[in-house]
């Protein structure tokens, strides 16, 4: 396998030119195409769509034209789709496999590749292990063979152009109570961040203000469509321009959600879990278990605790959460980067369905979000919480996790009461935690803190800045 092939928490990601290439591409393509055929599958086919960054729509119509001449059905995005919608196309297709040119929340210089499963959510581990069998076995080389030009392949209805919006709107309409939700009178401002959810709530709900609503591959002033404090910032300001009810965001291919209130006050996406979690089971009267990844919030664990629900506890990486989404009866799932999934909808993240879900709930309990924040503070006690991303060399991060690896018995002048060690090191101490670990599609390391205050937290990631 070429060394710059590495799948992560979330499928292949690289640079563009360097990593992210057309060659290396045509390997991760026939790999992929060929775990397909390996499936055994009668009228196999495929769903591929792409994001709005540099060079998707090329990306994606060369990955068709070579999943397609292994007799592959391929159905191709008319034009930029959201990672969910690929996702709902994949299982409403009875497709084998869904693709999305897509490197999600990553800055302009990337691009990548996420694959997705018969289910509807992300292919599971062991599908990606296969496929990266497939890829090792082609040693750096495509294999022989002619490629027909992609006019060929759709005058042939091999590559079959569609329109990925259309029956997913249709969709939405009957999960979520949209007239509730316009007749409410919230005002909203939507930021799809330059990426796959431009124009798409207007198209469900009118009249929303839209900022970052235009095509630009490079992100403008976001520097990376992220939906977290840093990169919202705009959106914080057009809330209180609008004097707006909310701010709803979602990251570049749209399967992540974030959200500012009435003041413009950034909602972490732990809140909004637990919002959404409570309102399933509150008002939805929805049943079952919920998984959270080590890096979301314990009030998820306290809640579960009083109500006698089972909590599974996974990795990071939302695959993890989708596969036991598949297996059994789970209310909601998710992780701390504001993607989740419920059990409304397909076992996959959705920043669209969940900003609807958001404001159905607010509609429906008839208070704001600040309130509905202010409701978690009394029950659980204040729980805040920042994410620290620092850019370090090969060399900083294996010195930093060698230390966490010496599991530390103090975090400055807090005492380490337990460490978890299923995804990095997650260091409790009384009433918070530290979570450090490296990212899986950045040059990263990742430091997570939640405390009883936002002095605390800072304290925590101070100290964890400091192992090395």
């Amino acid at each position: 396998m070429s060394a710059a092939i590495v799948f992560g928490t979330d499928g292949w990601r690289g640079v563009i030119a360097r990593e992210y290439t057309f060659d290396n591409l045509t390997l991760v393509a026939h790999a992929t195409a060929r775990y397909v055929m390996s499936m055994k599958v009668k009228s196999p086919a495929v769903v591929v769509g792409y994001d709005t960054r540099f060079l998707s729509r090329e990306f994606a119509e060369e990955t068709s034209r070579i999943v397609a001449s292994y007799g592959i059905t391929v159905h191709l995005s008319e034009t930029f789709s959201s990672t969910p919608q690929v996702s709902f196309h994949t299982k409403q297709k009875g497709a084998a496999l869904g693709i999305v040119i897509t490197a999600s929340h990553n800055p302009a210089i990337y691009n990548g590749f996420k694959v997705k499963a018969s289910f509807g959510g992300p292919a599971i581990p062991e599908q990606i292990a296969e496929i990266e069998q497939h890829l090792a076995a082609l040693n750096g080389k495509p294999p022989k063979g002619v490629i027909k030009s992609l006019e060929e392949y759709v005058d042939s209805r091999a590559i079959r152009p569609f329109d990925a919006a259309e029956s997913y709107v249709r969709y939405l309409r009957k999960k979520i109570d949209l007239d509730l939700i316009v007749n409410s009178g919230l005002k909203i401002v939507y930021d799809p961040m330059h990426g796959a959810g431009i124009g798409f709530l207007q198209r469900v709900l009118p009249g929303i203000v839209e900022i970052h609503g235009d095509y630009n591959p490079s992100f403008g002033e976001i520097d990376h469509p992220e939906p977290i404090a840093e990169c919202l910032r705009p959106l914080m300001e057009a809330v209180r321009a609008q004097k707006a009810d909310i701010g709803i965001a979602t990251d570049g291919d749209a399967d992540r959600v974030g959200a500012v209130d009435e003041y413009g006050n950034y909602v972490d996406p732990h809140r909004v879990f637990m919002l959404l979690m409570k309102y399933l089971y509150e008002d939805k009267k929805r049943r079952g278990a919920v998984v959270k990844t080590v890096s979301l919030t314990s009030m998820v664990d306290a809640y579960c605790e009083s109500k006698g629900i089972k909590v599974h506890l996974t990795p990071v990486g939302f695959k993890h959460v989708a596969k036991l989404m598949n297996e059994e009866k789970i209310v909601i799932g998710g992780e701390e980067s504001g993607g989740l999934g419920t059990s409304l909808h397909i076992p996959e993240r959705d920043g669209v369905f969940n900003a609807l879900l958001l404001l159905e709930m607010m509609a429906t309990r008839k208070k704001s979000l600040s309130d509905l924040c202010d409701e978690l503070d009394t029950e659980f006690g204040a729980h805040r919480y920042r994410r620290r991303d620092v850019h370090v060399t090969p060399q900083q991060k294996k010195a930093i996790l060698a230390a966490c690896a010496r599991k530390p018995k103090k975090l400055g002048r807090h005492a380490v009461t337990e460490i978890d060690t299923r995804d990095g090191y997650k260091f409790f101490v009384d009433n918070g935690w530290l979570l450090i670990r490296a990212s899986g599609t950045e040059p990263l390391i990742r430091f997570y803190a939640e405390a009883e205050s936002t002095n605390r937290v800072e304290e925590l990631l101070d100290e964890g800045l400091k192992l090395k």
